[in-house]
């Protein structure tokens, strides 16, 4: 991881709505999407930061990328993609998919108090709203959601994936994901297929996944990557969650806009990784400017 008519016009492309709907291209799995030309570019410009390049040789730096500039040719890149990492609230998207899941199937009751949960815990990343949901959802169901085989966000052959097995609390009982024992965790690949899957319309159903993409956009939190892209790209649409916890950063993102359109997850443990996250789309941007779609198949 729009009802999208390929156009030429700058005009056309700021009408295209998302989530795509899938008569109007043809979804490939993101897995066959990935691109060595666009990999060997990113990670090439990424190795030029001598601080990048021994954290990314630790596995300490985790990036992937989704070109969705071309949606008949979608371009996907990671580094250290499968490595799974602590990830802090970033997982919450996890939570969000559960929920709609639940709600689709009549597990959850609808109501305005799980609606406002729902967003302050995406938008605000509020513990406690995140909390509550865990609780009204329980971790097998989580757990069950991100195995499901429509959408393997959570894979043992991957690397693991998204997993949330702790309240953001501090109290409660821990249900730590099989690979790492970790509690909050995501690989970059993997938070990718989420945001590839949404803006395709494919968690949950067309309309859950529309309803995904409100509660996600216009963030409330402008830090890491929604900092440079306020400046870069005030005309974007943003839908983002992104996590911190002592010397651990991530984040996620998708942007939508009339000329930048692309998904981007950086997973840092450094205590710099706030920083890095924030200059981490500026160089993103280089390598998509100097190997646009068309030129890497």
């Amino acid at each position: 991881m729009f009802a999208l008519i390929v156009s030429g016009t700058a005009q056309s492309r700021s009408r295209q709505s998302i989530p795509l709907r899938p008569e109007n291209h043809h979804f490939y799995p993101l897995r066959d999407r990935v691109d060595p030309v666009l990999e060997k570019a990113l990670l090439r410009q990424l190795n030029r930061n001598p601080r990048w390049r021994d954290l990314i040789a630790q596995k300490h730096m985790s990036v992937g990328l989704v070109d969705l500039s071309n949606p008949h040719q979608v371009r996907f890149a990671r580094i250290n993609g499968n490595e799974m990492m602590y990830a802090a609230s970033l997982p919450k998207i996890a939570i969000l998919l559960a929920s709609m899941d639940a709600l689709e199937k009549g597990e959850l009751h609808d109501t305005p108090e799980i609606r406002r949960d729902l967003r302050i815990m995406i938008s605000k990343s509020d513990n406690q709203a995140s909390t509550r949901m865990i609780d009204r959802l329980g971790y097998e169901k989580i757990a069950a959601v991100l195995t499901d085989p429509r959408y393997e966000l959570y894979d043992e052959e991957y690397g693991g994936g998204l997993w949330v097995g702790k309240r953001y609390a501090a109290s409660g009982a821990r249900y730590p994901d099989p690979i790492q024992g970790l509690s909050h965790a995501a690989t970059a690949s993997q938070v990718c297929r989420f945001y590839y899957l949404l803006v395709n319309g494919r968690l949950v159903s067309y309309q859950r996944s529309k309803e995904m993409l409100d509660l996600m956009g216009n963030p409330e939190l402008h830090h890491k990557f929604v900092n440079t892209l306020d400046r870069l790209h005030p005309e974007a649409r943003l839908y983002r969650k992104s996590g911190s916890w002592r010397e651990f950063h991530s984040d996620s993102i998708l942007v939508w806009g009339p000329k930048n359109r692309y998904i981007l997850v950086g997973l840092l443990q450094d205590a710099e990784g706030e920083v890095i996250l924030r200059q981490l789309v500026q160089e993103v941007e280089t390598v998509l400017r100097q190997s646009p779609a068309g030129l890497s198949r």
